[in-house]
């Protein structure tokens, strides 16, 4: 595997964020989940399937 191809989507690194933040502070479970909510909103109505990281 080369690693130029290596193709990370923007979503599921913004889900890997969320699950680690709300393991690590669970009081804060509400702004997180919020925040989630928000990001992947923006993510679907701007073309979030174009937004990769090499």
């Amino acid at each position: 595997m080369n690693i130029n191809n290596l193709h990370l989507s923007l979503t599921p690194l913004v889900s890997l964020i969320a699950g680690i933040l709300i393991l690590v502070a669970p009081r804060l479970l509400n702004y997180i989940v919020a925040i989630y909510l928000i990001v992947i909103g923006l993510i679907g109505l701007i073309g979030g399937s174009n937004f990769h990281m090499r």
